[in-house]
């Protein structure tokens, strides 16, 4: 479609500040271009379809593009007009509530549906250009979004969007105008539609705990583990990779023809070397399911162009009468040196073409590793560079680093499209640290996740995407459980059980840890490291900053768990148990009151849930043992954060048996009499040392004490 002249809309030219497009006019004429954007792939206004991928700078992002053949031919030409001016200018008007000056390429793809279906909406009216549209109408198709069996999120989109049109009409001309006064009065969307979004709504689900050990456990082993064995394998498979026909035409000119008999020569030093190391000839299944040799995997071997026409030649026949046995694979030379479970992990070598697979799963698993033990965003871990890891020997921390594209914008609240670097790095366990240094072993490229591991050659004007990290996470998870389960079924091995909650995905992960870490700190997650580690180490860092998001995701969880465990503790005070210890009358007045105030209660921000933990009444942490009705004035353990911070936890695993803040219940109680009699068999055994049994003979005088007061 030809853009419509300047002329036809503004008989004396656009406004001052306003510019027309035509045909050829660049559609991303104002946006800042990603590095390593073409030229020949920019897409210009007279196109039907704008593809927008050049302008977007997340390096694992897929290829975007708005395709304007799906709207309705009465309203195309104006609905390009508007989208041009709303990616390369600056909103005439602020658009309710919002600070940005000029809307993110995302958040026109977002917006890009529910703009479509407003126009196609409009067409199905007989409206043919955006003047047309009374305000009585708009109430109509407000009507009608409100009347659609679709989220709430669904409806508030479909308001935001028209309003966003209205914001551009100043630099429009008036056919293509919406009224002069804002649509629906300028009234919120929650009274629009008769309450108000929870951000909560439609909430990532988080992994359930037995796929997520699982998960994690597979993951960890490859990195510390199988990874060795992968990575020299790896190397191999690219050794002989160069050496393949179209390798040696990647390295430069095909030298010219050896010698008369020099191939003979390396032949027979091959075939000897093959004799004293027991090995055999590289083979394949042929279409007749027969074993044959693999002729273009020997001339990898020799450096050599071999094809099955070889065959027929003195260098074929060489190694045909050799007497060697064919093997049913075309195997490498790296051995494989890690076990599990008392025997080697692999069975037998790696053949050639499952290096590289391998290599993708060690990749898959350093994903897991490290974008669910940082916590950081799926984002921030796919822009991930070589380098990012630095271990302050001072601290004895390992510091990662990266940039931040989520709440990454300018002094005008406009978002910086390259992102931002953080101001402080992650502080991460030692096991991302080692993710870190696999990946940059795995392959020489500056991100840690390439979309692809292997060098290849990049074709300029056939690319479909600016970004070269890997993207879909999800299928490639998928794919690394399959391969696990499949070894695991072929070993006896327990397997890594499906999700109840659907498809794996690295966006789960920030909630899941969370989960975690509150209900699971004790939980290992690695060697000696457990949840509460990982945890002190998250809030050190950038993840400890509410910018991250992680405090949000842990309030969420932090909250949920409390109000369960106040459940729990609500029933069986109903069902007679005994409270006994300092704060007895404290514990059983905030269940009492906190049942009847959080009964039922809904949670629609992470703000919200760690303005409530602040609440006196929730301030309820069993431990081992004991259980903590906090007061942080009087608490004699070294709690978590400050006084002023709502935050702020209690040390259970540093509780002092002479603080004001312990009480006992009966399930306590039973924790006590099994470490009570645990104490009374070392105490009675005489040939324990002498020092060892005084101490425990206190322990155990301390215990007693607590059971006579507690019966």
């Amino acid at each position: 479609m030809s853009a419509v002249a300047s002329a036809d809309y503004w008989p004396e030219g656009p406004p001052a500040g306003v510019e027309w497009p035509e045909s050829d006019t660049l559609v991303l004429l104002r946006r800042e271009l990603a590095p390593g954007a073409e030229a020949a792939t920019l897409c210009f206004f007279g196109q039907d379809r704008w593809g927008l991928s050049e302008a977007v700078f997340e390096q694992h992002e897929t290829a975007v593009s708005v395709n304007f053949t799906a709207i309705p031919e009465p309203l195309r030409m104006a609905a390009k007009h508007y989208v041009w001016q709303l990616i390369n200018h600056d909103a005439p008007t602020p658009l309710y509530r919002v600070t940005t000056e000029r809307a993110a390429i995302r958040t026109i793809l977002t917006g890009w549906p529910a703009f479509k279906e407003f126009l196609l909406w409009l067409h199905g009216h007989q409206v043919t250009q955006f003047s047309q549209v009374t305000h009585e109408l708009l109430d109509d198709y407000l009507s009608h979004v409100g009347a659609r069996d679709i989220t709430l999120e669904a409806k508030f989109r479909r308001a935001v969007e028209v309003r966003r049109l209205w914001c551009y009409r100043s630099i429009l001309p008036e056919p293509m105008r919406l009224p002069v006064l804002p649509p629906w009065g300028g009234d919120p969307a929650g009274e629009l539609f008769g309450r108000v979004r929870g951000q909560r709504e439609n909430r990532t689900p988080r992994i359930g705990e037995a796929t997520m050990q699982a998960l994690l456990s597979w993951s960890l082993r490859f990195v510390e583990h199988f990874a060795e064995d992968i990575l020299a394998a790896h190397t191999e498979y690219l050794w002989l990779k160069s050496r393949t026909p179209e390798g040696r035409r990647r390295r430069g000119p095909v030298p010219h023809r050896p010698p008369h008999g020099t191939v003979e020569q390396e032949v027979c030093s091959y075939l000897t070397h093959l004799r004293h190391s027991g090995g055999s000839l590289p083979g394949k299944r042929g279409a007749d399911g027969h074993i044959q040799v693999d002729w273009r995997h020997v001339g990898k071997i020799l450096d050599r162009a071999f094809t099955p026409k070889t065959a027929d030649l003195a260098v074929g026949r060489l190694l045909l009468a050799s007497g060697l046995p064919i093997a049913d694979d075309a195997y490498l030379d790296t051995p494989i040196t890690a076990d599990l479970d008392g025997r080697p992990w692999h069975d037998g070598p790696i053949p050639y073409q499952q290096a590289s697979f391998l290599a993708r799963q060690l990749s898959t698993a350093c994903v897991v590793v490290i974008a669910y033990l940082s916590g950081a965003r799926p984002g921030e871990v796919l822009n991930l560079r070589r380098g990012c890891i630095e271990h302050d020997i001072d601290t004895d921390m390992w510091l990662m680093s990266g940039v931040y594209f989520k709440n990454a914008v300018d002094g005008n609240g406009n978002k910086i499209p390259a992102g931002a670097r953080r101001r402080d790095p992650w502080i991460v366990v030692k096991p991302v640290a080692d993710a870190v240094t696999v990946l940059e072993r795995l392959h020489a490229q500056e991100l840690l996740f390439p979309a692809k591991i292997e060098p290849y050659r990049h074709r300029p004007g056939r690319v479909t995407r600016s970004g070269q990290a890997r993207t879909d996470t999800g299928d490639d998870l998928g794919v690394f459980v399959g391969w696990v389960n499949d070894y695991c079924a072929r070993r006896g091995l327990p397997t890594i059980p499906p999700d109840p909650r659907g498809r794996l995905n690295i966006s789960r992960f920030r909630r899941t840890l969370a989960w975690f870490i509150r209900r699971r700190p004790r939980g290992l997650v690695a060697g000696a490291i457990q949840y509460g580690h990982v945890h002190t180490r998250l809030i050190q860092g950038y993840a400890g900053d509410y910018n991250s998001g992680f405090p949000d995701e842990y309030a969420f969880e932090d909250f949920l768990a409390r109000l369960d465990e106040l459940a729990a503790d609500e029933r069986a005070l109903a069902a007679g148990e005994h409270v006994s210890g300092p704060a007895a009358d404290t514990y059983r007045s905030r269940i009492g009151a906190a049942t009847a105030q959080f009964a039922g209660h809904v949670l629609t921000t992470g703000k919200q849930a760690r303005d409530l933990l602040g609440n006196p009444l929730l301030q309820i942490f069993h431990g081992e043992g004991m259980t903590c009705v906090f007061e942080p004035a009087r608490a004699l353990c070294q709690i978590r954060g400050s006084a002023s911070d709502p935050m702020v936890t209690p040390d259970i695993d540093d509780c002092r048996p002479r603080c004001r803040n312990i009480a006992h219940t009966d399930r306590d109680v039973v924790t006590i009499r099994a470490r009570r009699d645990d104490l009374k068999e070392i105490v009675n055994d005489t040939l324990a040392p002498p020092i060892r049994r005084h101490r425990e003979q206190q322990e155990l005088n301390r215990l007693n004490i607590i059971l006579e007061k507690h019966q």
